[in-house]
């Protein structure tokens, strides 16, 4: 496979750009691919190499690279009549009823640009409600880089997990490990006076993708109503992704009070959006004393395409096809796991898939009555007291190897993953099962 023209724009790039790249992720090894165009389920990139792409931009393309003619038709419509204005448009309204509408948190919608930037205004929401500052993150869990989410550590040794943010905005960040109710109520015993949120993915999704234990959402959906704490659902990931339309709080029937979302509400372009209770939504300036606010927000491009997004997913059967194509996938790699890596864990869920390249796995047994397709938290499985239940869990595999070697050789046979162990990779509605046998394929010879 020919990478000469990736190799010399990022040799070209690393000159104006730090460290090459605009989003540190994308830094793979030994280059970056840089992609040329869409097609599908697949990208083309600078040289004319042809790849099935599992990236699908980090989760927003729910499509794949070839938009739903009405999408395209909404997109086209929305920037032909203008960039943007600066006041508001029918289209933002629509576009927040239709989640209002699907969403069982949400009754008010805020829009913003980032998932980032909802992540910020939700922790900044919620202390502006509760009059308090501390909130509990996940340790291994990701909320955008902001300041009050980059830390890291356990409650009374937590530190910033990145140079340029002061330790004191690690004061009032509590971490704790995602799966761990114990952990949970101890924080809440120290500190709920003074907790203003917790703020939680559904399923740790930039982590190799954790799903949550029995009844774990339940005990923190507890002691935020016991300690009057609000719980905050992210679904930047998840949202409009895993559970359909009704995101993962649906599927897992637990309602958070905010949810932040991001990617797929924005149909492909840059959006971020915060949804959840009215009387707590309502804190937002101008209703309320929250301050929030910005330029681009709204922009009527972006709340085109995700309104065209999503009504073109409720009207079709878009979510039974990513689905069952993301089963066939994980039920493919665990067949190919058991015969070559054993101690690995597949996990995923919906169009969500990943391998976990765990160093442990189960002795013996009945290794047939495991996950078929893609780690659960069954206690009943021979690999629960195995698969990762926490975000160190996931850092303690064999990270190095997924991203030096399995990675670059799936590239090398026209297979894109993202860029390390810890990130999700996405099914499309593009994709077809010809790129899953390749897939599996590919799969098969890397391990």
């Amino acid at each position: 496979m020919n990478n000469d023209r990736s190799r010399a724009l990022y040799d070209r790039a690393l000159s104006v750009l730090p460290g090459g790249v605009n989003s540190s992720v994308r830094a793979t090894l030994p280059h970056p691919v840089f992609v040329d165009h869409g097609d599908g389920g697949h990208v083309i990139d600078a040289d004319g190499n042809r790849y099935v792409d599992w990236v699908m931009g980090y989760g927003p393309l729910l499509y794949g690279h070839d938009v739903p003619e009405p999408v395209t038709a909404a997109i086209q419509s929305a920037a032909a009549d203008g960039p943007m204005y600066g006041v508001p448009t029918e289209i933002e309204v629509e576009h927040a009823e239709f989640i209002a509408r699907h969403v069982p948190s949400v009754e008010q919608v805020r829009f913003v640009n980032s998932g980032t930037e909802a992540t910020v205004s939700a922790v900044r929401l919620a202390r502006g409600h509760t009059g308090r500052d501390k909130i509990v993150v996940m340790q291994g869990g990701y909320h955008g880089a902001q300041e009050s989410t980059l830390v890291e550590g356990e409650p009374g040794a937590q530190v910033p997990s990145t140079a340029g943010v002061p330790e004191e905005f690690a004061e009032h960040t509590l971490p704790v490990p995602f799966n761990d109710p114990d952990a949970a109520r101890e924080v809440f015993d120290d500190h709920g006076d003074d907790i203003a949120a917790v703020l939680v993915e559904p399923i740790l999704a930039n982590s190799g993708i954790v799903m949550p234990v029995d009844g774990y959402h339940e005990t923190l959906r507890e002691l935020c109503d016991e300690h009057g704490s609000l719980l905050v659902f992210d679904e930047v990931i998840t949202g409009f992704r895993v559970g359909g339309l009704g995101c993962a709080q649906g599927k897992l029937g637990v309602t958070p009070d905010l949810t932040t979302f991001g990617k797929i509400v924005g149909g492909g372009f840059p959006v971020g959006a915060i949804g959840g209770r009215a009387d707590v939504m309502e804190g937002f300036t101008p209703a309320g004393d929250v301050f929030q606010a910005g330029t681009f927000s709204g922009h009527p491009v972006a709340m085109a395409a995700g309104k065209a997004y999503l009504e073109y997913a409720a009207e079709h059967d878009v979510y039974e096809h990513v689905n069952e194509l993301g089963r066939r996938l994980r039920e493919g790699i665990t067949d190919i796991c058991a015969e070559q890596a054993p101690t690995y864990t597949v996990v995923g869920t919906d169009s969500l898939f990943k391998t976990v390249f765990t160093r442990e796995g189960p002795i013996g047994g009945d290794l047939e009555t495991c996950c078929p397709a893609g780690c659960t938290q069954d206690p009943d499985c021979p690999r629960y007291d195995y698969c990762p239940k926490t975000g160190a869990d996931v850092a303690r595999a064999e990270t190095d190897r997924w991203e030096r070697v399995f990675r670059q050789e799936m590239t090398d046979q026209g297979i894109l993953l993202t860029g390390n162990q810890f990130e999700s990779q996405f099914v499309s509605y593009a994709h077809t099962e010809a790129d899953v046998e390749e897939t599996l394929e590919a799969y098969k010879h890397a391990l």
